[in-house]
């Protein structure tokens, strides 16, 4: 068969090539990944070079870079390249350091694929663009008036409405998608530390938080790229992800700890004593991450691209962590193979 296909989709051919930026990146190497097994071709492209992995050197981007060579006969683009949110910023011009990366380049991007004849380029964005967190029962949706509040979040909005003007200049589709925290095996950041964080402490003062935030497993996220990437009513569309399962912060760590077969223990420290303890060290950013709820709908996206997540958050956690578990293991076995030789 000369064809992929997926079930009451618009056919990709086979000739057709994909783009991915930020290829060697937690999100972008995966989708390389489901993409090559499913048949695809691939383009590669990220900073450096690595032909061992097929990695196209496109070097650090911004507003002036190059792209064109790199999308010679492409037809779809998932532009996951960018500078992620970065707790406890230093640098002295932030929102500056965001948009020359998650605005100035991606739209240099987007012109060059519009002017090539890329048929559609899909944004990985942030839920972040809608708030910082949601009150009571809310959820955010797509129809929602969007509300950055940080640097990062504001870049990633800029950037929206950059591809949208190109968008509408140009014929390109655009779809945008606004993850929560993504989480998968070889997850880095604060996901990462709190794995790492819980087989070392037993005890968590959270107890008596009672929030209800948003995540979505890598493979889920994935499956509804592909969806974005094939289907005709994604054109020009806004999506928003989830495992549709929210969970409080104080549950997330006890299911985390259920995963890697660790007893935890979590203390009813009043809330406010929490926002009063982080608010001292200027850390106000731990405090919505964990005190705060975050909910996501896709009902948009369920009900307009029949997407639905696969995997569950319990089983999702336990594969992020298995990956965990296994280093953890060769690390505990290094002493006794060194013994061993």
């Amino acid at each position: 068969m000369n064809y992929y296909e997926i079930p009451n989709l618009k056919i990709i051919n086979m000739n057709d090539i994909i783009a991915v930026t930020g290829a060697s990146g937690f999100i972008g190497a995966a989708i390389c990944e489901r993409l090559e097994s499913d048949g695809c071709k691939v383009r590669k492209l990220s900073r450096f070079l690595d032909s061992q992995r097929g990695l196209i050197a496109i070097g650090e981007i911004d507003g002036h870079t190059s792209f064109r060579e790199a999308l010679k006969e492409v037809s779809v683009i998932i532009h996951c390249a960018g500078r992620a949110h970065i707790m406890n910023e230093q640098s002295t011009d932030v929102l500056r350091k965001y948009r020359l990366i998650n605005v100035e380049a991606t739209l240099n991007l987007a012109r060059q694929a519009a002017e090539i004849g890329v048929k559609r380029f899909i944004f990985l964005s942030s839920i972040k663009v809608n708030g910082e967190w949601t009150k009571g029962d809310s959820a955010f949706t797509p129809q929602d008036l969007p509300d950055p509040r940080d640097p990062y979040a504001i870049s990633k909005y800029e950037a929206e409405l950059g591809l949208k003007r190109i968008s509408e200049q140009s014929g390109m589709e655009i779809v945008i998608i606004r993850p929560p925290l993504v989480y998968g095996p070889n997850v880095k950041a604060n996901f990462s530390r709190m794995i790492n964080l819980i087989p070392r402490i037993k005890f968590f003062p959270l107890g008596a938080i009672k929030n209800k935030r948003s995540y979505i497993f890598l493979d889920n996220l994935i499956d509804l790229i592909i969806l974005c990437m094939t289907h005709p009513a994604a054109a020009n569309e806004v999506f928003l992800a989830s495992d549709c399962q929210d969970i409080s912060t104080p549950d997330l760590i006890r299911s985390i700890g259920f995963a890697l077969s660790r007893s935890v223990y979590l203390i009813p420290v009043p809330v406010c004593f929490l926002r009063f303890l982080f608010s001292i060290f200027g850390r106000k950013d731990i405090i919505i991450r964990i005190c705060f709820s975050l909910r996501v709908d896709v009902t948009k996206s369920i009900e307009m691209l029949g997407w639905k997540p696969k995997v569950s958050l319990d089983e999702g956690l336990l594969k992020t962590v298995s990956i965990f578990n296994e280093s953890k293991c060769l690390v505990e076995k290094v002493p006794e193979l060194m013994n061993r030789n």
